[in-house]
């Protein structure tokens, strides 16, 4: 969700790289606009399921007004949230990585959760909603240590491992096609930087593992890692939905 209505990257901006079960996008957050979004849902009933809200920069927005373009979708969706997730990471709209940058990684973090809290008085709530921040798998450890030291120091509840790579390492084709490769080939990468976040953030904030999850192995491999949550989104298209009953089922008769 972004605060503008955009149309997203020119199509096509999907591509299937099937014999490595794998992906490309570059859909460039095409959504109708927060404005529009908060105007539907005033119209329908709550789902009886937790909701969240992943949000990042409009592809309009000058960088310097970053901030302020998350939080006005912040506050039109804050209603209908029970968590937020700040994406910093999609490598489909220009500038959006820098904010993973610590300076305005911090700026932005710092203005999200305090109006997270000033809804939470404005409602009379005693709870504010959980912000995560979703990561590139692309960054240096030094780059990984800013990050959690940021997120620690605002009150993340936290970090979700990772978003799309701009690597097009373990493709059996090479490609011209621009945007993030998820699936297969992200399997080991997004392992390696859980188990990095899970060991250097010593159990203050939880690790949402992502990246090429396509079986109960691959699950319990993220968990081993250090992982808290699981989200899946390629396996989705090459495994069906299935899946999901699939990995929960095997795990739980794992023993340990």
């Amino acid at each position: 969700m972004t605060r503008y209505k955009q149309p997203g990257n020119d199509r096509p901006r999907i591509f299937r790289f099937s014999a490595d079960e794998a992906m490309i996008n570059r859909m460039g957050f095409p959504n109708d606009g927060a404005d529009k979004v908060y105007e539907r849902l005033t119209r329908l009933p709550r789902p009886n399921i937790p909701i969240g809200w992943s949000i990042g920069k409009s592809k309009a927005t000058p960088q310097e007004e970053a901030v302020e373009d998350y939080l006005y979708s912040l506050h039109k969706l804050h209603d209908f949230a029970d968590f937020f997730t700040i994406n910093v990471s999609s490598p489909n709209t220009p500038g959006l990585r820098k904010l993973q940058d610590k300076e305005p990684l911090d700026q932005l973090l710092q203005a999200v959760v305090q109006g997270t809290k000033l809804m939470a008085n404005q409602n009379s709530c005693t709870t504010t909603k959980p912000v995560l921040v979703k990561i590139a798998p692309d960054l240096t450890e030094s780059q990984i240590d800013d990050v959690i030291e940021v997120c620690l120091n605002r009150g993340v509840r936290g970090i979700i491992a990772t978003n799309t790579t701009l690597s097009r390492e373990g493709l059996q084709r090479s490609t011209s096609e621009t945007g993030g490769l998820s699936g297969r080939p992200l399997h080991a990468r997004a392992v390696e930087i859980v188990r990095y976040l899970y060991k250097h953030l010593d159990g203050k904030i939880p690790v949402i593992g992502v990246g090429g999850i396509f079986s109960p192995d691959d699950a319990k491999c993220m968990f081993d890692a250090g992982a808290s949550l699981l989200q899946i989104y390629t396996s989705f298209i090459y495994e069906g939905p299935g899946i999901v009953k699939k990995m929960n089922r095997s795990i739980g008769e794992m023993p340990g």
